[in-house]
């Protein structure tokens, strides 16, 4: 995944990425918007990417390329602003605001603690497999199985090998996984709904995510990634989150709107690895 991170500039303000769909004909939209903070980063050498808002429009093929435009509509001596647009076969599948800047020293400084939960030790293995990524989820044996009814909240610890030492690629790593399980938190306090229903009985989809880089990122042994749905209802879930360090430091929090709906009968005909 961290080649694909790092996409290829083909211009001043164009860049190049391929797709990972895994198991399934759709790239994670967090991965767009993981390319798109890599690509404004290089777009922007000597500034430090603190933010990036994505909205997802449309699927994108993993056997496809990717076309990253990156247009700069600020660029300040410490502050500068970027918008991206993900473009595949000339059609728009996301929009994503970046916000960067040189970071200053603190004027005051607190951070929320992070969660005590269990650790990584304590905590149960996920079948979510990706080269390099561990995975454990706290209290929760199978977030997929509509029997594990609970809180809507989900904390899962990652472990990366390797961790990146550049910082746009770390940022885009830890951006990479706020969508993944943001639905299965929603879902978590309904019987009966699972996220095993996903694509099919039911449509789900992550729309937007926003994310925010509080700290320079860095860390070593494994992060928490803490997910609390907010609210459910209308056909959208929202869903806020943490990322801390094992020592404790927050290093980014991030926001997920996500589509729970009823699928619709003329979606049936589509299959199921390529449904959005």
């Amino acid at each position: 995944m961290l080649e694909i991170f790092d996409v290829v500039p083909v211009g001043e303000d164009t860049f190049t990425g391929a797709g990972d769909g895994g198991s399934r004909k759709v790239v994670d939209g967090t991965q767009l918007l993981a390319q798109s903070i890599v690509a404004v980063a290089k777009r922007l050498p000597g500034k430090a990417i603190r933010s990036a808002h994505a909205i997802f429009t449309r699927v994108a093929d993993p056997e496809e390329p990717v076309e990253f435009r990156v247009e700069v509509t600020h660029e300040g001596r410490s502050i500068a602003a970027a918008a991206v647009t993900v473009r595949q076969n000339g059609r728009r599948c996301a929009s994503v605001s970046v916000l960067a800047d040189v970071p200053a020293s603190d004027v005051i400084r607190h951070h929320a603690p992070r969660p005590r939960v269990a650790g990584p030790a304590a905590s149960i293995a996920a079948d979510m497999p990706m080269a390099g990524r561990e995975l454990r989820i706290v209290d929760v044996t199978d977030v997929n199985d509509p029997a594990e009814v609970g809180p809507p909240e989900l904390f899962a610890w990652l472990r990366y090998e390797p961790i990146p030492v550049r910082a746009d690629l770390a940022k885009a790593l830890i951006a990479h996984f706020t969508g993944h399980l943001s639905v299965s938190a929603t879902m978590r306090a309904h019987a009966g709904v699972g996220t095993s229903q996903a694509h099919r009985s039911l449509s789900t989809a992550v729309i937007t995510v926003t994310v925010s880089f509080h700290e320079p990122v860095g860390w070593e042994g494994w992060l928490l990634y803490s997910h609390e749905s907010t609210q459910v209802g209308a056909g959208m879930s929202y869903v806020r989150g943490q990322v801390h360090s094992e020592d404790g430091r927050l290093i980014a929090s991030f926001t997920q709107e996500a589509m729970i709906r009823p699928l619709q009968g003329e979606h049936a005909a589509i299959p199921v690895d390529a449904r959005l």
